[in-house]
């Protein structure tokens, strides 16, 4: 069964260091996965996954087990990766080659709008979310490709106060019971970031 391992994301240390990221080595750590800065490119340029040594939807490589390699806790408050968004102009054609890998399709939702309706089809990789996002009628051709991260923070209120002005206005998220703020563009970085709350307890 892949895992995820790590991510190589082409923005520059420093933009991560400001977002409240405990950088060393041009690298983070978040839920065992290394997230390996400066790689050459724009965003989210490839993955490293356990278990497998080649998926053509994306560019991968195998990488070793996931450890916690770096303990250091993260000023901005992230205790977790929660999920990772590919975009797809194939979903049938990904979500056939993910399952082809070992990985089992937890569930679909339907998004978007009426003119651009939109499905979301998720995976788990380890504890960390796999969204894969594409029309659920129309089909083009070329190459799934990384889009953005979302992270989740153990105090929701002080990281928006932390970061300020480098967050958009905090909302209501998908998910029942959280919020969620993503990170202006004006941050500068290649790679749609957001910070979302903990899941609510249940009791």
């Amino acid at each position: 069964m892949p895992e995820l391992v790590a991510l190589h994301i082409a923005d520059p240390p420093e933009l991560w260091r400001a977002l409240g990221f405990a950088v060393a080595d041009d690298a983070f750590f978040v839920s065992g996965v290394r997230h390996q800065l400066a790689a050459d490119g724009v965003g989210l340029t490839s993955w490293e996954l356990g278990g497998i040594d080649h998926f053509d939807e994306l560019p991968t490589t195998r990488g070793g087990p996931a450890v916690e390699a770096c303990a250091a806790r993260h000023p901005n408050g992230v205790t977790a990766l929660d999920h990772v968004v590919v975009m797809t102009p194939d979903l049938g054609r990904t979500v056939t080659a993910l399952e082809g890998t070992g990985l089992a399709l937890r569930r679909t939702r339907q998004a978007g709008t009426p003119e651009r309706p939109m499905t979301q089809a998720f995976f788990k990789l380890g504890d960390v979310v796999l969204e894969v996002v594409g029309s659920p009628d129309a089909v083009t051709p070329g190459p799934a490709r990384f889009w953005g991260l979302t992270f989740t923070v153990d105090d929701f209120e002080a990281t928006v106060l932390r970061l300020g002005r480098q967050l958009r206005p905090a909302k209501a998220a998908v998910q029942a019971g959280r919020r969620i703020a993503t990170v202006d563009r004006a941050v500068g970085s290649s790679v749609p970031i957001a910070f979302m709350s903990a899941r609510p307890r249940r009791d």
